[in-house]
């Protein structure tokens, strides 16, 4: 995957700068994660999060739709949440302001 990087400037305080590895990366992470504690629809949709990264223009709102169930499954399962917090919270501010109900789920 080519390091292009992406600048994001959001609402809620949600900027930074990630590279296309980066974000990849959190959701190789994300992912991983999620099979372990055994959240295979959630892990799937981080699945479908690494596809859609892996594109020259990734869909952001298919992507921000995505984390929002993998936030709400995650608070849904005590400790889980603990666990996906940095590479979800990571992914929702690369999305800038579509990733604010993630964060907002979150807390």
């Amino acid at each position: 995957m080519p390091a292009r990087s992406t600048r994001i400037h959001g609402t809620r305080g949600t900027h930074g700068t990630f590279t296309a590895t980066q974000t990849f990366d959190f959701a190789v992470e994300l992912e991983a994660t999620l099979r372990r504690l055994g959240m295979h629809r959630a892990a799937d949709d981080a699945a479908a999060v690494q596809r859609e990264l892996a594109q020259p223009q990734p869909d952001r709102e298919q992507i921000s739709a995505r984390l929002t169930r993998i936030a709400q499954a995650a608070t849904a399962v005590a400790g889980a949440a603990t666990a996906v917090h940095g590479p979800l919270a990571a992914l929702a501010q690369w999305l800038g302001a579509l990733g604010a109900p993630v964060l907002g789920l979150l807390g």
